[in-house]
């Protein structure tokens, strides 16, 4: 995909498949909470038109690739790489979701996402996903669920991931990642002191396959994208102790010096898998390297 087909990438439809939604929805532009920071005016405005976007409150703009760099912490390359990743046409990558156009009590627009159906991964194309993933399937299902959903009259689905306010993180073949609205951490509170940081929830599965079990006595938060780290920091300040398994690029080491910044201890468990660019990616990388040989999994 050339950089100026990249940029023609709406906006508007990039935020709402992140479970960004518009405070203010005009015909031609859009008022936003500013996704990147603090904003309780909903300082961003998205042009619909010429698909820019500017912020107010910090006198910043661009294209959609400036936004996306502002969003993950990364470099032009990772984000335009990224958009193309993500619009890669696949039938089951749709990157603008099927709304339904009610009005609420006032006789505004009202906007939500169709949902047909949620239940068990069964889908062969979902399964093999997963198993080429290195992710057992019953492990997948104690935590994940299968999502169907429709886009202009036909039917998607997605692996799909609950977050702490009832939205779903969605993954599914081959690079696509999106979200049922709205956008947020999700955390697993067992009342320990410790608190295992990951930023997504295929890198919190691969986790428990490495350490040969389905569930930790710590207490976990799964950011669902660099992005939420603010979200994520109230919830990890009230630990002693934090291990943060995040990507190896850019956006996962600004959004770990966020935690280190903010926190009582935290450590920095992606030097561990330094060779990879994520924890499932090490995950698959031993198991084609070593084959069968034991894996003890990490210890502190």
């Amino acid at each position: 995909m050339a950089l100026s087909d990249i940029k023609q990438i709406s906006i508007r439809e990039y935020l709402r498949n992140m479970g960004i939604l518009p405070k203010k929805d005009f015909s031609y532009y859009g008022m936003y909470f500013c996704p990147f920071r603090e904003d309780h005016n909903a300082s961003l405005k998205v042009d619909y038109r010429k698909n820019l976007w500017c912020d107010f409150g910090t006198n910043e703009g661009g294209s959609i690739i400036d936004l996306v760099m502002k969003m993950n912490n990364c470099t032009f390359h990772e984000a335009a790489t990224q958009l193309e990743k993500d619009f890669s046409g696949t039938d089951l990558n749709p990157f603008s979701f099927h709304r339904d156009n009610t009005l609420d009590k006032k006789g505004n627009n009202k906007t939500s996402i169709i949902i047909h159906d949620i239940h068990a991964i069964s889908h062969p194309k979902l399964t093999e996903w997963i198993n080429a993933r290195k992710i057992d399937l019953s492990l997948a299902n104690l935590y994940c669920r299968e999502v169907h959903y429709p886009v202009r009259d036909k039917m998607y689905f997605s692996v799909g991931f609950e977050n702490d306010k009832g939205g779903y993180e969605l993954s599914s073949p081959p690079s696509f990642k999106g979200c049922i609205p709205p956008k947020e951490i999700t955390t697993i509170k067992n009342g320990h002191e410790t608190c295992l940081a990951f930023e997504g929830f295929w890198d919190f599965l691969s986790y428990l396959t490495i350490q040969e079990t389905d569930k930790t006595r710590y207490d976990v938060a799964i950011l669902n994208s660099v992005a939420n780290i603010q979200k994520a920091l109230p919830f990890l300040k009230e630990h002693k102790n934090i291990y943060a398994f995040l990507d190896n690029d850019e956006g996962g080491r600004k959004a770990f010096q966020k935690i280190k910044t903010s926190c009582f201890s935290a450590e920095d468990m992606s030097v561990k898998y330094a060779e990879y660019k994520d924890l499932n990616d090490c995950l698959c990388g031993k198991k084609q390297v070593q084959g069968m040989k034991k894996n003890r999994g990490f210890r502190f």
